[in-house]
């Protein structure tokens, strides 16, 4: 059995030891440290008694080391030195500080939300590596709590107490139809008159999906769905195409085929989201991250 360690002597404690054995006297240890003469000494004495050995003599008002205070000062460095690579270790398997962040998106943010967040990040920490990571908002939240990435940028997920968000941006919900359709001279689309159109959607685990299916149970009736997609410019393109009609997010205006045109719905069905970044609440004093979470802050008005 490994023999246990007397709680006086810490980490902390050691560290004064190597000062004042480096330093040769309290005064000079102390303002290495940052600390009082007094702390030191208390400290030098706490270490003391947690050896069980003296470690120190008197010569009038000088406190001079031993060889046993040598020979633990010694391996005190060794001690220090290994645990701040096991901690360094460790911060790089979970990403805190790594000279690599990965971060989710939603393929619609790609359109303008992750371009602006990465070159503004980019230009705040030029030296570090981003990947970028695409899925749903299910996959990315998933992921997200597995460690697989350090954060996402989605829809903002509801109740989720370990999750630190920052929005960056509201958007409701349009009714998109290929150009032409019956449906492209109304301001305002009723979905309770659309029993008899075929539609065209995402697959579950996507916000949009999510929208997509609330809005219709609000209008009373399930829409025929005659193909699903994974990602939403296929399902841009189903539309465009002329498959059958779905709803897009606003934020998508900017990328449409020329065959597809967004209508507003009735305010009875609109469905409304926030977007922004998330990361674990366990993580969010990575400095990585509050980078991130500084760039996203200033890319809201933006964005907005």
């Amino acid at each position: 059995m490994q023999p246990r360690i007397d709680e006086e002597i810490t980490f902390r404690k050691l560290e004064t030891l190597i000062a004042f054995m480096e330093t040769g006297n309290l005064a000079r240890a102390a303002e290495r440290l940052d600390v009082s003469t007094v702390s030191v000494h208390r400290a030098l004495h706490s270490l003391e008694t947690g050896m069980r050995c003296a470690l120190f003599r008197h010569e009038g008002r000088n406190l001079l080391p031993t060889e046993a205070a040598q020979a633990l000062a010694d391996a005190a460095r060794e001690v220090l030195q290994t645990m701040a690579e096991g901690v360094r270790a460790a911060r790089a398997v979970a990403g805190y500080a790594a000279d690599r962040i990965r971060i989710g998106s939603l393929y619609s943010l790609t359109i303008r939300a992750v371009p602006t967040v990465l070159i503004r990040m980019k230009a705040r920490k030029p030296a570090l590596e981003i990947e970028l990571v695409l899925g749903s908002n299910a996959e990315l939240l998933q992921k997200l709590r597995e460690g697989s990435i350090d954060a996402t940028l989605m829809v903002l997920p509801e109740g989720a107490a370990d999750i630190v968000s920052q929005p960056l941006f509201d958007d409701d919900m349009h009714f998109a139809v290929p150009v032409g359709s019956r449906h492209a001279r109304h301001e305002r689309i009723d979905l309770s008159d659309c029993t008899d159109e075929k539609f065209v959607s995402l697959k579950d685990g996507f916000a949009t999906q999510n929208d997509f299916l609330e809005a219709f149970r609000l209008a009373g009736f399930t829409p025929n769905v005659v193909m699903q997609t994974g990602d939403i410019f296929s399902l841009m393109n189903l539309v465009s195409g002329g498959i059958g009609c779905t709803l897009l997010p606003g934020r998508v205006r900017g990328m449409l085929p020329q065959k597809v045109q967004l209508i507003p719905v009735q305010p009875k069905y609109l469905m409304r989201h926030t977007l922004g970044l998330s990361f674990l609440g366990t993580r969010e004093r990575d400095p990585n991250l509050l980078a991130l979470l500084a760039v996203c802050r200033m890319a809201k008005a933006e964005l907005s």
